[in-house]
């Protein structure tokens, strides 16, 4: 589906990371790997060190203390906030939606439009997507899309096709209107029928947890974890990103009349950076214009690999000037999204840390 919008900008980025950073040699004895093969596969895939959270931190915890920064810093003006939108697969609860929890703790006006929406890795433009549509109200001038998971909280630590490359982290972005802007190009997919390639299996009515869903099993290659936990696919989900993303990437720079050279960076969610280099390669890129650093100094966060690629790699220059960038991400749904705009100037990029 191709999606087009105008007269939108991001305004800022966000970026909110727990203090605690755990290093994969520091967890090497976790999994069944020799110590060689371990290292190995942290330097094919990018694995270095992450952010995790400590207790019973959740989302909306993380997403509190970065409005609170915005606000104190007086970056962001509370009232001026319009729309609230906070996508996450790690909600505080079942029911109300964290976008509640938020407001109530911060005290919003109540003249705001709230919204949870339940997606990961192509959660920030599902989100992005959802803000212009908000944005086209005469009464909304200003959204703010918050991307946030702890997933480490539901990966088993013995699971070494998750957990060492898995990351916590938040990220505020403010979207606003903009008179005269360009316009915005964008693409969405899903394929339900490949749901439990990326799923949590218990949990949720289906399966309600228990003692038994709490049981840590071997399944089979020397990997722990139980139906709490997060399980992945990995053949599937590498599989499909090779088969679906350039495609999607070629096709909606075709939509808005664009060839790979006259976009300046191409910002893809990170799983791993093997795959990132992967996909370049595929599409002709050169790896210079393909960050790919995010898991080796956070770890995966799924919806908010994308704004950490941003804050961590392009922060002095679209706080300077405007760049032309295609945006991708892909995963959990599974889902694919694209978006080609321009970013910049901002009128800040940060990140925090909690």
């Amino acid at each position: 589906m191709n999606l087009k919008f105008k007269n939108f900008r991001i305004s800022s980025i966000t970026l909110i990371v727990p203090k605690k950073c755990v290093k994969f040699l520091d967890e090497i004895n976790n999994y069944s790997y020799s110590y060689s093969r371990s290292v190995k596969l942290a330097e094919v895939m990018g694995y270095d060190q992450r952010r995790l959270v400590e207790g019973s931190v959740c989302s909306s915890d993380l997403l509190v203390e970065g409005f609170n920064f915005l606000f104190d810093n007086q970056l962001v003006e509370k009232c001026d906030i319009d729309g609230l939108i906070v996508v996450t697969q790690t909600p505080d609860f079942l029911l109300p939606g964290t976008s509640s929890v938020v407001h109530g703790k911060l005290k919003f006006k109540r003249d705001i439009f709230c919204l949870d929406i339940s997606q990961g890795c192509s959660g920030f433009l599902v989100g992005i997507f959802q803000a212009f549509m908000m944005l086209e109200q005469e009464s909304i001038r200003k959204v703010a899309l918050c991307n946030v998971d702890v997933l480490s909280r539901k990966t088993c630590p013995r699971d070494r096709n998750s957990f060492p490359l898995i990351g916590d982290a938040g990220s505020i972005t403010i979207i606003e209107k903009m008179e005269g802007g360009g316009n915005i190009y964008g693409s969405i997919m899903t394929d339900g029928s490949l749901f439990d390639a990326l799923i949590i299996p218990a949990g949720g009515l289906r399966l309600p947890s228990d003692s038994r869903t709490k049981e840590e099993k071997d399944c089979g290659d020397g990997n722990f974890r139980s139906l709490d936990h997060l399980t992945m696919q990995g053949d599937k989900v590498f599989n499909f990103v090779m088969v679906e993303v350039p495609p999607m990437i070629n096709s909606v720079l075709k939509y808005a009349g664009l060839n790979k050279d006259q976009v300046d960076f191409f910002l893809l969610h990170q799983p791993n950076r093997f795959m990132i280099h992967k996909v370049a390669d595929k599409l002709g890129i050169c790896h210079d214009k393909v960050p790919s650093n995010v898991v080796e100094k956070l770890g995966n966060s799924s919806g908010v690999t994308i704004p950490a690629a941003i804050s961590l790699n392009l922060k002095e220059k679209i706080t300077k000037e405007k760049v032309k960038v295609c945006i991708a991400g892909f995963g959990v749904g599974l889902t694919w999204a694209s978006v080609v705009m321009d970013l910049g100037p901002f009128d800040f990029c940060k990140m925090i840390e909690i």
